[in-house]
């Protein structure tokens, strides 16, 4: 009993936290995936028939040269050559024309299971009546089945087998000929994996061995009686065989073994010479009809008449079957209420030769039980903030959105994806919601802003319908890029506005402005403002795969908006006859591993970053004072952009609280000036400063430092760094009246913050 009160419980706390008709309306979302899961035949049907409606709404194109013909033992053929069966020595005339038209293959979508009865040798010893003369001269006449094997054996003939719901015992002496097999891939079960019949019923054996191929040609409709699926390979008679349209492509293509591809699912592919065919885990394949096409066929009537065109059968693939509706071979495919099996496999050959087969994914269920849960969860979250007028508009967009998804995938490339399941369960949970979660809601919502609109926020009040739980404090590991950038002289700029607060303030909101747009228009996110300076980062919260470019871009374009301010404060002082103090910015940039996310107190907190890497970003602002620059860049981030930026050692510093040295670098111009001579002519000479600096070459240093000093005046005016080879030469002459000591590595230790 106490358990019971616990679920019930457990149930009523939930409904009071997420509202009745939003947990009812979850539960029926879970209800209907495990449904989808499981898979049963309505479901099933409903799919189905969406693809059939896609099917009729663009039926397959036949290729303009169609490399597959029929010869159709039609009506016509029957009257005027009698009743089916026919005489194995006339079928081994269609053989022979069939060979003399230059057929590149022929199959028959017949079984040949029992011996011809109209045989002279069987009419001699079966006829009643027969004068020993005439049973004797029946004797002596050729055997008609042998007469068809050796027809066959003349050319590339692959015979039909079907498959039959008993046992059938094979006739003839030694093993019968059969297709090889190979599977590749995990452990292949074909009695769980493919679809199994119990016997095979093959041809006789001496046209068995005579034929180049032998495959099955059942074709088993589904639950509604429509053609849509056909087997590659089956298990038939206790045999992996395959069917009449793989048998020929593997004839087509000189192979003697076919290659089955699985997985842990089933079937995956089976792949011949030049040629993989995908299937789904049973084996089968999704056939992309057309409508039915008497150009396809070739009457067998005409055929042993002699009137078919001469090219009519050149080099294509002919099958030999019936379009009479007496010999009952005609089924119902997506597009046609009656469909001759022949045509069914032409048009199986053609989806397999011209690439146009469907596909289901095997991950389809999954995909689509994805999309449903996702497109359901996307209304049941947002429907308190919609609306039910929102609500349907969004269910609208999304509908159309799925049913194009759809469409394309089929039109483009032959993928079916099943909208309809998605699409019927949104509705569902739409309704669910509507009936019983609208009015609740909404009630519930003029509660919340009654209560709180008076003492928080309008954000904050809606705040409160919401999870708090992406707000919750935490963080994860993740590299970033990191910016401090600090107005230069602010003591003095303080100072000269010490009786004016406002007019600070105003100052301060103008310069911190367009430096905030200028990381913000370049994907950073300002983490916080702390006086005059401000601490950025990038590659968070959103990810950035350039993050180190886009800082780089955001340092250069901050430059350039100080000096538009600074040249805007020139012109409005000298216009009011005031004296104004230039503003001057320094930029550190780091690159490293830290921790980013919410952190502070359950109180308040804030999405900001921790790390050593954020520590050496601060030191490296500082550093721009000393070296004369306007930015310096940590190692980490020069090596991340010197491909696209023009980037310089400037030296190698033991920042105060560090214990290994940095090699520091500044950023001298954009991205044009990179690949500029100008730019690779200094690079060459700040190079040779640098190595003849560490190596104790104090009058080359300084002779370097000219040369270097004249090449920089390439540089924009707002990147100058004459500073930094004024600070190299004096340096060199301090050195030259001071050696160092014998240790010395040429790092300098920095002094300040």
């Amino acid at each position: 009993m106490s358990g019971r009160r616990g679920i019930l419980g457990l149930i009523g706390r939930l409904g009071r936290r997420v509202g009745p008709g939003r947990l009812l309306a979850g539960g029926l979302l879970v209800l209907l995936l495990l449904v989808r899961i499981a898979d049963p035949p309505p479901v099933e049907a409903l799919r189905v028939r969406t693809f059939d409606a896609l099917q009729v709404l663009a039926p397959r194109v036949p290729p303009a040269e169609r490399p597959v013909a029929i010869v159709d033992i039609d009506e016509a053929s029957l009257k005027e050559f009698g009743q089916w069966p026919w005489a194995r020595t006339r079928l081994a005339a269609i053989c022979g024309k069939l060979q003399e038209a230059g057929a590149a293959i022929v199959a028959f979508d017949i079984v040949f299971s029992e011996p011809d009865r109209l045989s002279p040798p069987l009419l001699a010893e079966t006829l009643p009546d027969l004068s020993e003369a005439a049973r004797a001269d029946l004797r002596a006449q050729p055997d008609s089945d042998r007469v068809f094997a050796e027809a066959i054996g003349r050319m590339p003939v692959v015979l039909g087998q079907t498959a039959a719901s008993t046992p059938v015992a094979w006739t003839g002496e030694g093993p019968p000929p059969q297709t090889g097999t190979a599977v590749v891939g995990t452990e292949f079960d074909p009695d769980r994996a493919l679809i199994g019949f119990p016997g095979l019923i093959r041809n006789l054996p001496v046209l068995e061995r005579a034929a180049a191929g032998r495959g099955v040609f059942t074709i088993s409709p589904e639950r509604d009686g429509v053609v849509r699926r056909v087997p590659m390979v089956l298990r038939a008679g206790g045999t992996v065989v395959p069917t009449l349209a793989l048998d020929i492509l593997r004839v087509a293509t000189g192979a003697d073994t076919l290659l089955i591809r699985t997985d842990d699912t089933g079937v995956v592919s089976i792949r011949l010479p030049e040629l993989t065919v995908p299937t789904d885990p049973r084996g089968q394949i999704w056939v992309r009809f057309s409508p039915h096409d008497p150009g396809l066929y070739v009457s067998a009537k005409d055929l042993l008449n002699g009137t078919v065109p001469p090219d009519r059968l050149r080099e294509k693939i002919v099958l030999v079957g019936t379009s009479s509706v007496g010999l009952l071979d005609n089924r119902t495919t997506p597009l046609d209420r009656s469909m001759p099996g022949v045509e069914i496999h032409a048009q199986l050959l053609e989806n397999l030769l011209t690439g146009a087969t469907l596909t289901v994914p095997n991950e389809a269920t999954l995909i689509e039980a994805g999309a449903t849960a996702a497109v359901s969860l996307a209304i049941i979250l947002f429907a308190p903030i919609l609306g039910a007028l929102g609500l349907l508009l969004f269910g609208g967009l999304v509908a159309g959105q799925l049913v194009f998804l759809s469409w394309y995938r089929f039109s483009t490339n032959g993928i079916l994806f099943d909208a309809t399941f998605p699409l019927l369960t949104t509705f569902l949970v739409y309704l669910t919601l509507v009936f019983t979660n609208y009015f609740r809601e909404q009630t519930g919502r003029k509660r919340i802003r009654a209560a709180f609109g008076r003492y928080l926020s309008p954000a904050l009040v809606e705040q409160l319908a919401l999870s708090p739980e992406p707000l919750r404090l935490g963080g994860e590991e993740r590299r970033l890029t990191i910016m401090f950038s600090d107005v230069r002289g602010f003591t003095a700029i303080a100072e000269f506005y010490k009786d004016d607060p406002a007019g600070l303030t105003a100052l301060m909101n103008r310069f911190l402005t367009p430096l905030t747009h200028a990381i913000l228009d370049r994907q950073g996110t300002i983490d916080k403002y702390m006086g005059d300076a401000i601490m950025a980062f990038w590659n968070a919260p959103l990810r950035d795969e350039a993050h180190e470019h886009h800082a780089a871009a955001a340092a250069l374009d901050m430059l350039a908006r100080m000096d538009a301010l600074n040249a805007a404060r020139r012109s409005e002082a000298e216009a009011g006859g005031h004296p104004v103090l230039p503003l001057d910015v320094g930029i550190g940039i780091n690159t490293g591993s830290c921790v980013v996310g919410n952190m502070g107190s359950d109180l308040r907190f804030d999405y900001s970053v921790l790390g050593d890497p954020v520590n050496v970003a601060s030191r490296l602002e500082g550093q721009s004072k000393l070296y004369g620059v306007k930015i310096v860049l940590g190692a980490a981030t020069a090596d991340a952009i010197r491909d696209r930026y023009p980037v310089l050692e400037l030296d190698r510093v033991r920042v105060k609280g560090k214990q290994e040295p940095e090699t520091v670098f500044t950023l001298v111009g954009d991205e044009d000036f990179r690949s500029s001579a100008p730019f690779a002519r200094l690079a060459e000479r700040h190079a040779a400063m640098i190595a003849a600096y560490r190596a104790r070459q104090w009058d080359e240093t300084r002779a370097a430092t000219d040369a270097c000093r004249a090449l920089a005046q390439d540089l924009a005016q707002g990147l100058r760094i004459d500073g930094l080879y004024a600070l190299y030469a004096a340096r060199a002459e301090a050195f030259l009246r001071e050696p160092p000591p014998a240790d010395w590595d040429g790092v300098t230790v920095a002094t300040a913050k």
